[in-house]
């Protein structure tokens, strides 16, 4: 009998469609961050707008820099220790080549490093919505510096890196349950609980001033999101990133739908701004989950993180901390109870064979679950607290009270959200012209 011929794999060639699936994929992760700014934006009052929107859009320059510099090598580089990752190559984008493929996929390096950039851009901005009205901009720029540099990027190499501790350890996160919302949610705790509450909280009314705004904002995410889920699995040669796409709409149809039926039995309402959190809760709920579920399981997920997130909202007012615009009860509940019920939902025939109790797997990828979050959750919470703590202590986290209660749009910005003074405003347009053989004093403008 002839020898059996064995034929080595064949390498992994250049996807012209996968690469240009995953560039677009990119620029819809970027639109999420004016996303989340008009999202946040309309969530605070007028005098508070710009501060918002610019809290958002300084992430855009601050980490696309810092990504560049160390952010990729610390994420993505070889792992040192299971903690953070290195590869001196990496720094400054230099010594990559142009058609050089991330290992095992068919995308350049060059791709996946600008994917992931669009990722860490967005989860400083989160924290953001938690510190409405009083965080010096300043103060703000150097925090998520420090942040990234100290938190984001090491989880991201937990959790997504190889060699990471949560990514040996099997912790399922498709597109950033742990990395980006725990994080993010976390973090935001952190730092409240460092710089304490606005002036006025419980006492004077902090309603949303541009309820369109939110509408705006949050429909931009919902759109903004698909790139995010379907993109994390750098291609859709096996179907996987379809059922991504499918469950993201889903769960966020279904997160809606029970934040407002929620609402209307407790509040007696159905809310714009229910809606709009409510989608919100079913994007952050699926994107650890979406790979590993089917989409009925994808209706489980969304209906939970809706009823359960609406609920957390209330948890400021109980506990007295101020989380301005919900970071906490969204993301940071939304995002623990995605990545929990992926212990009990995954139904093995998804990005992986990993079943959930649900689908007779026991509770074995349940309490890997935990690790992952719990690891998370702490790390991000203890490390921002230090962060704010020492920022706060030197450069000054708050603005002066006069400031905030004044407007921080003004005393950090120097602009208005809105200009209701200016020339061809109301009362200009309907003043009545003086005849020309009247007294004009006598005309009422």
């Amino acid at each position: 009998m002839a020898p059996a011929i064995t034929l080595a794999a064949e390498a992994p060639k250049l996807s012209a469609a996968n690469t240009g699936f995953m560039l677009i994929c990119s620029a819809l992760v970027l639109i999420m961050t004016p996303g989340l700014a008009f999202f946040y934006g309309g969530m605070v009052r007028v005098k508070s707008t710009l501060n918002m929107l610019m809290m958002s859009f300084i992430s855009m320059g601050i980490i696309t820099i810092l990504w560049v510099l160390y952010g990729f090598s610390l994420a993505f580089g070889t792992d040192k220790g299971s903690f953070i990752g290195w590869t001196s190559d990496w720094v400054g984008l230099s010594n990559i080549g142009l058609t050089e493929l991330w290992p095992g996929y068919t995308i350049p390096v060059f791709v996946f490093m600008v994917f992931q950039l669009m990722f860490a851009i967005i989860t400083p901005a989160l924290i953001s919505g938690a510190l409405a009205d009083r965080v010096k901009f300043t103060a703000w720029s150097l925090f998520i510096t420090l942040w990234a540099t100290l938190v984001y990027f090491p989880v991201a190499h937990w959790v997504w890196g190889a060699g990471g501790w949560a990514f040996e350890l099997g912790v399922i996160d498709f597109a950033g349950g742990t990395a980006v919302h725990i994080n993010a949610g976390a973090a935001a705790l952190g730092v409240i609980l460092v710089i304490g509450k606005r002036v006025g909280f419980k006492k004077d009314p902090m309603r949303p001033h541009s309820l369109p705004l939110v509408m705006l904002g949050s429909g931009l995410l919902w759109f903004g999101w698909f790139g995010f889920n379907a993109g994390s699995w750098l291609g859709n040669d096996d179907g996987v990133g379809a059922l991504m796409f499918v469950n993201t709409q889903v769960a966020t149809a279904a997160a809606m739908l029970a934040w407002l039926l929620y609402e209307k039995i407790r509040h007696g309402a159905f809310t714009t701004l229910g809606a709009a959190s409510g989608a919100v809760a079913g994007l952050v709920a699926i994107t650890p989950s979406g790979g590993a579920v089917s989409p009925l399981g994808a209706i489980a997920v969304g209906a939970i993180a809706g009823v359960l997130c609406a609920m957390a909202v209330g948890l400021k007012y109980k506990f007295n901390y101020d989380d301005s615009l919900d970071v906490v009860g969204v993301h940071l509940v939304g995002g623990v109870i995605g990545s929990l019920l992926i212990g009990l939902f995954a139904s093995g025939h998804g990005q992986s064979t990993v079943e959930g109790l649900f689908y007779g797997g026991g509770l074995t990828q349940f309490w890997k679950q935990c690790a992952g979050v719990f690891a998370v959750l702490g790390y991000s919470l203890v490390v921002s607290a230090i962060l704010a703590f020492v920022i706060d202590k030197t450069l000054g986290m708050r603005v002066t009270e006069d400031e905030e209660i004044a407007g921080i749009d003004q005393a950090e910005h120097a602009e208005t959200a809105y200009d209701f003074s200016g020339a061809g405003g109301g009362a200009a347009r309907t003043a009545v012209p003086a005849p020309a053989d009247t007294d004009a004093k006598k005309v009422d403008a």
